[in-house]
């Protein structure tokens, strides 16, 4: 019997204008009465997550977790402070982040504090984050992290273009330059391409926390739609996609739902997985 859903945020659980849709609300109320653990797991910050919720009955969420930087952090809902925090290799985000200023392509910068920096946007690319307040936009003079982050700890950095295969050939051509022992690189949202620790993964993050919980990995459920979801994919006892799942993340899943996003996929995945376990 599955006990957890560990669920990517966007492009699977919330809709396209970085929303709940009615149906995943309802959804989350269904989980609560037959306890099954909704878990938010997301590439973005906690406080990012964190606001997602904001105005969803917080009793729903009430005891649950999130795993957030792509399972380098792992928080309680609603407390700041983390139960596991990794973070990124320095002098690696450094030549990264030279090598997006050198070539001006535009970036997000996040910092374990919860921060994300972002530069060199496209109209494209402000548009699409209007559903996540509190970004700060760099001047594009900026050309060192020193000039705005100083000491402080880095998670990762990501490149964007509206072009995803522009995206692929950035992660080939970076990399050979860098070390495999300090970075991994991923993709997500048909428009990035990211820059995390090495041997952190929406996967590893899945089995800390179901670890921490006496909770069998056969016992859990991976929810997403993009290739930084495929080690969370291929850990959970089951590997869920949305209809709207990416064609490098569908081979790992179990299932693929008839739901996109959009239209709210969780209402699907309660109805078709985990209520038949509970009549």
């Amino acid at each position: 019997m599955y006990k957890l859903i560990a669920s990517d945020m966007d492009e699977t659980f919330l809709d396209g204008t970085h929303s709940i849709p009615a149906a995943n609300v309802e959804a989350l109320r269904r989980l609560r009465e037959l306890g099954v653990l909704f878990v938010p797991s997301s590439g973005r910050p906690y406080q990012s997550i964190m606001d997602n919720f904001a105005n969803v009955d917080q009793s729903l969420m009430e005891g649950s977790y999130i795993i957030s930087y792509n399972g380098g952090f792992i928080n309680r809902y609603g407390d700041p402070e983390p139960l596991l925090a990794t973070t990124g290799d320095r002098a690696s985000i450094e030549r990264l982040y030279a090598w997006g200023v050198e070539h001006r392509q535009a970036l997000h910068l996040y910092t374990t504090s919860g921060e994300t920096y972002v530069q060199f946007l496209p109209p494209e690319e402000q548009e699409y984050l209007k559903g996540f307040p509190g970004c700060i936009e760099l001047d594009d003079s900026v050309s060192s992290l020193d000039d705005f982050i100083g000491d402080e700890e880095l998670m990762k950095i990501i490149f964007m273009d509206i072009d995803f295969d522009r995206c692929r050939r950035i992660g080939e051509e970076l990399a050979p330059t860098l070390d495999p022992g300090n970075v991994a690189i991923t993709y997500s949202s048909n428009r990035y391409v990211e820059f995390v620790p090495a041997g952190v993964n929406k996967g590893t993050g899945l089995a800390h926390l179901a670890e921490l919980l006496g909770i069998d990995i056969s016992e859990t459920i991976g929810f997403g739609d993009a290739a930084n979801d495929l080690d969370m994919l291929k850990r959970a006892g089951l590997g869920v996609g949305v209809a709207n799942v990416s064609d490098d993340a569908r081979p790992f899943c179990d299932v693929v739902l008839d739901t996109r996003a959009e239209d709210g996929a969780l209402a699907e995945l309660v109805t078709r997985i985990i209520e038949p376990e509970h009549r």
